[in-house]
């Protein structure tokens, strides 16, 4: 199941901003850290926290996120289920990255080590 080029378009013009607090809260709720979310965030676009603090302050859309992103090389191997939909089937490039970023923190705050978070082995 693919998602629709409305559900593709509303996301590409969503702010990381409004969703990174939402982000925090599910993975401090269930006892990871701020510096946890930001190692997972800059092993899947590079950014620093530095950059992460730019682009919300920025309010840059998803789309502008990740055109800004270096996707990391074993991004790819991030699937399964994730809102409905298999990560691999996504056809929509930039969806697809939003819903790897949901997947990592969403591994995050289910307490997955982190090696296997950031696809070590």
């Amino acid at each position: 199941m693919n998602p629709s080029e409305k559900h593709n378009e509303r996301m590409a013009k969503m702010t990381f901003a409004s969703v990174y607090p939402h982000y925090l809260t599910k993975v401090e709720k269930k006892g990871r850290t701020k510096e946890e979310l930001h190692q997972v965030i800059e092993w899947l676009t590079g950014f620093d926290d530095v950059k992460v603090q730019e682009l919300i302050e920025e309010k840059a859309t998803f789309e502008t996120f990740f055109e800004q992103a270096t996707l990391h090389q074993n991004a790819n191997l991030i699937t399964g289920m994730i809102c409905g939909y298999r990560i691999e089937d996504i056809e929509n490039p930039l969806t697809q990255k939003v819903r790897y970023l949901d997947k990592l923190v969403d591994e995050l705050a289910k307490g997955r080590k982190m090696e296997k978070i950031l696809r070590e082995g």
